[in-house]
């Protein structure tokens, strides 16, 4: 990146870092109600993801990828741009939730922004991958209908270079991400949050975010989610719809974004119409996804000195640890 001191007033001055289903959609717009912050106009710019170039076609393979990828804003004077809005005074911020992810991303943030303020909200390693499943599942983008299946494909997808949201297992190795981070920025300059805080406390979490970012507590307050998919059962009906998605989603790779996202409304309409409770997940299927998962479990841990054991359990949804004695 190489232009710090040129662009340091007009660079965020903190990111939401990931991890994506994780809240960070929500966590978002919370922040941005406080009057002492600017988060930018779009919320997933992914610029960090990118060296300065488009988003290489070798990480576009994946149903919806090279669309998505369109979105990305790569240039740097566009990504400079987002933050030009920003009243005098205020705390620039965005939120990328594949940064934690992406090593690469870590660097060029650190390098680009020494000072860079890092919030990451981790959730249930299971919790996290089955809601993302439900989430391109919902958008018709997932093609295997059975979770534990489309997990156990995870690294045959990878592979063949499908996009990091498709990374089941892989988003949710925090360990292995918050070490690496830790290797760039001081520790200082993270914090971790659990997504449980976020729906169980939520003003005394965002007010542990607002002193991290220097602002005044006990302004900003939580919004009603946007991100919440709901869970469509796999039946004639959907099939078609969704091979029409996918299908439409291809072809609009090359058209501005805007375009597919206005066509695929009423295709995503009537996909969600067919909306049933979401389903327990069955506990040999959520054993299954843990078990290579546990050794990161105990990386988290040691790093944190905080115990996730919650996380182990064949119930799930634990997500509110406590402190290691």
């Amino acid at each position: 990146m190489g232009r710090v001191s040129a662009d340091a007033g007009r660079l965020p001055q903190f990111v939401i870092a990931g991890a994506p289903k994780a809240g960070t959609t929500a966590l978002h717009a919370a922040l941005a109600t406080h009057p002492g912050l600017y988060l930018s106009p779009v919320k997933e710019p992914k610029y960090y993801l990118t060296d300065g170039r488009p988003p290489p076609r070798s990480r576009q393979r994946g149903p919806g990828d090279a669309h998505s990828a369109r979105e990305w804003v790569w240039r740097r004077e566009d990504y400079l741009r987002l933050f030009d809005g920003a009243p005098p005074g205020t705390v620039r911020g965005e939120s990328t939730p594949f940064y934690l992810h992406d090593r690469a991303a870590q660097r060029r943030l650190a390098a680009d922004v020494p000072g860079i303020r890092v919030v990451v909200v981790v959730r249930d390693p299971v919790d996290r991958a089955w809601s993302n499943w439900v989430h391109l599942r919902a958008d018709g983008l997932e093609p295997e209908a059975d979770f534990g299946t489309a997990v156990s494909r995870e690294d045959a997808r990878v592979a063949a270079g499908w996009a990091p949201f498709w990374h089941y297992r892989g988003l949710g190795r925090y360990g292995e991400q918050l070490r690496d981070l830790y290797a760039v920025l001081p520790r200082s300059q993270v914090l971790l949050l659990r997504y449980r805080q976020l729906v169980d406390t939520p003003r005394e979490t965002l007010d542990r975010v607002s002193d991290f970012l220097g602002v005044e507590p006990g302004v900003a307050h939580t919004v009603a989610p946007e991100n919440v998919k709901p869970h469509v059962p796999d039946t004639p009906r959907y099939r078609a719809l969704a091979r029409v998605v996918r299908a439409g989603a291809a072809v609009g790779a090359f058209a501005p974004p805007q375009v597919w996202r206005q066509v695929s409304r009423p295709l995503l309409a009537a996909l969600h119409a067919g909306r049933v409770p979401r389903p327990p997940l069955p506990v040999e299927v959520r054993r299954a996804v843990l078990a290579p998962l546990l050794p990161d479990i105990a990386l988290l841990e040691e790093l944190t000195g905080e115990s996730f054991d919650d996380w182990r359990r064949d119930t799930g949804r634990g997500d509110f640890g406590s402190r290691r004695s």
